[in-house]
């Protein structure tokens, strides 16, 4: 099995069983997105406490890609600091932003996040995977409901 579908496989396990797919009660932060394009919608809730994100969660509707980097990233997320978690968006979107070879460090740093390294090549995904990371950021700069639709 080469690398390109151990992250196929990655991505559809998170897109078929969702981490963290419920509406967090008591959330702190949260925020609604929307991808007009292919309709996706996400809803990121967020508790934070004192600077640190203790949980977060996701509802919504969507496509593999969408679904599965929720996913993956309300896991990253939790017990980071509200800086990590604006750093990680920064890295995440430029991995699935930027050219191959400038995303190598990027790479490393997001660790299982790497899996979506290959959407780049597709720009209609980067939407899709880029919605519920968008979503977080608008949770985080909005406070306690921020709409990123």
């Amino acid at each position: 099995m080469d690398l390109r579908e151990l992250y196929q496989e990655v991505i559809l396990d998170h897109s078929k069983k969702p981490r963290n797919f419920r509406e967090l009660e008591h959330a702190s932060h949260s925020a609604v997105g929307h991808n007009p394009l292919c309709g996706d919608r996400a809803t990121v809730y967020l508790r934070v406490e004192g600077d640190v994100v203790r949980e977060a969660s996701f509802q919504g509707s969507g496509c593999s890609i969408s679904t599965a980097s929720a996913s993956m990233m309300t896991d990253a997320l939790k017990g980071k600091t509200v800086a990590e978690a604006r750093a990680l968006f920064e890295r995440f979107h430029e991995l699935v932003t930027a050219d191959p070879s400038q995303v190598a460090a990027a790479s490393a740093e997001l660790g299982k996040l790497a899996v979506f390294a290959g959407v780049h090549e597709f720009p209609m995904r980067v939407k899709c995977a880029s919605l519920a990371w968008h979503t977080m950021k608008a949770a985080l700069e909005g406070g306690a409901r921020a709409t990123t639709e």
